[in-house]
């Protein structure tokens, strides 16, 4: 009888928050295809809680891009050939991850908008829809990767809590609630104050409001308690326990932003809003029960591009401030 030789996988996502829960098909389906063998994981420093935990990752490789970044960098790539990886497959676009891809000395993979792309064993297009009719979402495109590996069925983001983070959650859970997530990284992803205002005075005090966000957050939910029934928990719950919350929910209203994807990896009903950016771009909410919520104006300037940006590069955000709050509301608030 031979010695069995697990191969191991490295998933390499280093961007944003709601970029890692896209990612996390790929583990899905890497370990269903081979339960015996090693899944790592290489996020950027700040995103690791996300992944704490994971019951099929066995590691979680953190890179520091904020302090010493070239240093780090180059720690980063040196453990990485150390782990002798078999395969690297590089969902991030930025050549800093394609150094540590191609230095992995594993066969790499990964998507040709890549400036190393060139040196990827295999390198597959990413294309950004254009056509609100037909266009890839994001896993799709990171699923594309691994289709020779494995095979082309789609398979959704999905997130861990744990228990402790249930424990947490569940005291805010004893009546029936909404999560509403109002910030984002980008102002023009963001719905505008006086939006969120009239939404949360269109749902009444019937039901619990409960305001989610970061630590830096704290500022614009405080700014939304208008009546007893609002609460802000902004800073007050992990990436992971926010998940559980908003897993039993009547209904979380969300940004195009890392709350949607949190929504979509736990199969939360969502009400997802887009102002700057549109959901053809790739990046929509994938739960059973969503809403997608945009602007019905015709506006030329719409979208203004694929990320967003600080201020309305046109100075009037005519986007986020004409949504009407009926279509915020539709008969989301009234069912489960």
């Amino acid at each position: 009888m031979g010695y069995f030789c697990a191969m191991r996988f490295l998933i390499i996502q280093t961007a944003f928050l709601g970029d890692v829960v896209l990612a996390t098909p790929l583990v899905e389906k890497l370990r269903a295809f081979y339960p015996d063998d090693r899944i790592d994981f290489l996020l950027r420093k700040g995103n690791e809680s996300l992944l704490k935990s994971h019951p099929l990752i066995d590691a979680v490789l953190v890179w520091d891009k904020q302090k010493n970044k070239t240093r780090n960098l180059l720690k980063m790539m040196w453990e990485v050939r150390r782990r002798k990886y078999d395969y690297v497959i590089n969902v991030q676009r930025f050549a800093s991850s394609g150094l540590i891809t191609v230095c992995s000395g594993a066969y790499t993979i990964g998507f040709d908008k890549n400036p190393l792309s060139r040196y990827f064993e295999e390198s597959w297009p990413h294309v950004i829809g254009t056509d609100p009719k037909h266009y890839l979402h994001e896993v799709e495109r990171n699923l594309s990767l691994i289709n020779r590996l494995t095979d082309t069925n789609f398979v959704r983001p999905k997130l861990y809590p744990s228990q402790a983070d249930y424990y947490k959650v569940a005291p805010y859970k004893e009546q029936p609630y909404i999560t509403m997530s109002p910030a984002s990284v980008w102002f023009t992803k963001q719905l505008a104050r006086e939006k969120w205002v009239e939404l949360i005075e269109s749902v009444g005090r019937e039901k619990t409001v409960y305001l989610l966000g970061a630590p830096g957050d704290r500022e614009l939910c405080e700014g939304l308690l208008i009546n007893p029934g609002v609460q802000s928990l902004a800073g007050q719950l992990t990436l992971l326990q926010s998940a559980a919350l908003m897993e039993g929910a009547l209904m979380n209203y969300v940004n195009d932003s890392a709350p949607m994807h949190l929504a979509s990896a736990m199969n939360a009903p969502v009400t997802a809003i887009y102002c700057s950016t549109v959901p053809y771009f790739g990046f929509g909410p994938l739960s059973d029960v969503s809403r997608v919520v945009e602007t019905p104006v015709q506006l030329e300037c719409r979208p203004c591009g694929l990320h967003g940006y600080k201020a309305c590069p046109l100075g009037h955000f005519k986007c986020a401030h004409t949504i009407p709050v009926e279509l915020l509301r539709g008969d989301a608030t009234h069912s489960h």
